[in-house]
């Protein structure tokens, strides 16, 4: 029977990814994550694509605060905004989203760690930011994303890519917060609709790749692959799939070890 294989959150957009074991299923996504970000002096997020050592940044979602952890650098206790917090206009690729700025500390923590002037930004309850409405269905909400609640990817999808790599690459290379086991390849791209234990999500858009790929979540190391492979198989219209977004039905929990049912 296939089954929910793995879950992940990115508690900060673009930094290493924590694995759960089960995890409540909110409509902006997975609960905590990607509700932090990084933005530059102009408010515009950062990203791996030009800051690779993003994914060197380790951080773990406690009730009141963010513990952080990077390579050198002491711990770093971040506070959650309280309801007087300064606010930022946070632009993530063409939306903008107000939200509030997390402290001093905090800012100056992550700037010199990336040796870059950023600041460190929380999506509280305020912050409202849309699905592409050509992809809704509904009213439906996004976190700091890169454009829908929850990534979805298989473990027989990356089997077949392996395949034709000279050096596997693990799952952590995609960054997705839900992994499936005990499908056909690909099987993914068809489906319309997918239950995870007792959650229902609507499968929206397949996730087109990009050089994020090609970064060694472990070491921050870049090279080629798997993207140059990928595109080999795995392009059309100019980009290059893998994984599906998804946008869930109603709030739940996910829990790894959960039956998955996929519907056309």
């Amino acid at each position: 029977m296939p089954v929910l294989s793995s879950i992940h959150i990115y508690p900060i957009k673009a930094t290493g990814g924590v694995g759960l074991d089960e995890a409540i299923v909110e409509p902006r996504g997975l609960a905590h994550d990607r509700r932090w970000i990084l933005v530059d002096e102009t408010g515009t997020f950062l990203t791996q694509r030009q800051h690779a050592r993003l994914a060197l940044i380790r951080a773990q979602v406690r009730p009141s605060h963010l513990d952080v952890r990077a390579p050198a650098m002491e711990p770093l206790t971040a506070p959650f905004p309280d309801a007087g917090a300064a606010r930022q206009s946070v632009g993530v690729w063409k939306d903008e989203v107000d939200s509030a700025m997390a402290n001093e500390a905090a800012h100056a923590w992550f700037s010199r760690f990336l040796g870059v002037a950023c600041r460190l930004v929380y999506m509280d309850e305020r912050a409202v930011r849309p699905v592409d409405p050509r992809y809704a269905v509904g009213p439906d909400e996004v976190s700091f994303a890169d454009g829908y609640p929850l990534l979805l990817t298989s473990e027989a999808s990356l089997a077949v890519l392996n395949a034709r790599l000279d050096v596997p690459v693990p799952m952590t290379r995609f960054r997705p917060n839900l992994v499936v086991d005990g499908f056909e390849a690909y099987a993914e791209d068809q489906w319309r609709q997918v239950r995870l234990g007792e959650v229902l999500f609507h499968v929206v858009k397949p996730c087109a790749r990009c050089v994020v790929t090609t970064i060694d979540q472990q070491t921050a190391a870049q090279g080629k692959e798997p993207l140059k492979t990928l595109g080999a198989f795995r392009r059309r219209d100019g980009q290059v799939y893998f994984g599906m977004n998804l946008i869930p039905d109603k709030p739940g929990v996910v829990r790894v070890g959960d039956g998955v049912v996929a519907a056309r």
